[in-house]
């Protein structure tokens, strides 16, 4: 209902399809399916961390509309940024964000195969992130659970691919969201939320010519890996970074 995911979803609709708006921020969700129109977007309100509310999400989405043709896997956590050392590691906050971010995606992979599979058809997009390819900054534990997200993605991708249901991964690189400033702001306290987004699309950006990461790209790649042009393209992680991870 925010960020990326709002993007997403606008982006989905202007190409055509009905969408289901699944978020636990109830205000914004309802919000953004009324901007949207009611003759393509709905809101239902979905805590990722638990299994049968993705399951009641999907039937939703089959009952209304009477198939399902796309997941897009994308909500997540940061869980704690900062940690001392690999001994103050907080498995309980390890268990929460790997729940949110790594167990939701094969939950949302599960049940959209579940009606995907006997029609033969369908796609599943799952968000991970260049943290889950690369070592650094970030605390270990929102690393470790993107890079399940692209584990998942290729573990389940030949499966379902025989029976005519692509999966696939989107890494996106830093963008200047309130979900990613929040995270730079446990990083960096005493930093103004001007001068975190200009660590964001000044210090993380290898682009030139004033060319920043936007939630619009993000979404305008999901569209394309939905898409008929993306039809043999399965198990894949499309790394959307300007070449920081090359």
């Amino acid at each position: 209902a925010s960020g990326i995911g709002k993007a997403t979803a606008a982006e989905f609709v202007r190409n055509g399809a009905k969408v289901v708006l699944a978020d636990v921020q109830d205000d914004l969700g309802r919000a953004l399916a009324a901007e949207l129109g009611a003759d393509s977007a709905s809101y239902t309100r979905c805590d990722v961390t638990d299994e049968a509310q993705i399951a009641a999400a999907v039937d939703l989405a089959v009952a209304r509309h009477g198939r399902l043709d796309v997941m897009h896997n994308h909500a997540g956590v940061t869980g704690r940024m900062v940690i001392d050392s690999v001994g103050s590691l907080d498995l309980a906050d390890f268990d929460r964000t790997m729940a949110a971010n790594a167990q939701s995606a094969v939950a949302g992979i599960k049940h959209a195969a579940r009606v995907m599979e006997p029609r033969r058809s369908g796609c599943i997009i799952c968000t991970a992130s260049t943290a889950g390819l690369l070592g650094g900054l970030i605390a270990p534990t929102y690393r470790i659970s993107k890079a399940a997200v692209i584990g998942a993605v290729r573990a389940f991708a030949g499966e379902l691919g025989r029976h005519g249901v692509r999966v696939n991964a989107i890494s996106p690189h830093g963008i200047a969201t309130q979900f990613g400033l929040r995270g730079l702001a446990e990083l960096f306290p005493e930093a103004s939320e001007e001068e975190r987004r200009r660590m964001v699309e000044t210090g993380m950006n290898e682009m030139g010519g004033g060319t920043v990461l936007e939630v619009e790209d993000i979404a305008r790649a999901a569209v394309y890996l939905a898409s008929d042009d993306a039809r043999y393209i399965n198990g894949h992680n499309l790394v959307v970074d300007g070449a920081t991870t090359w």
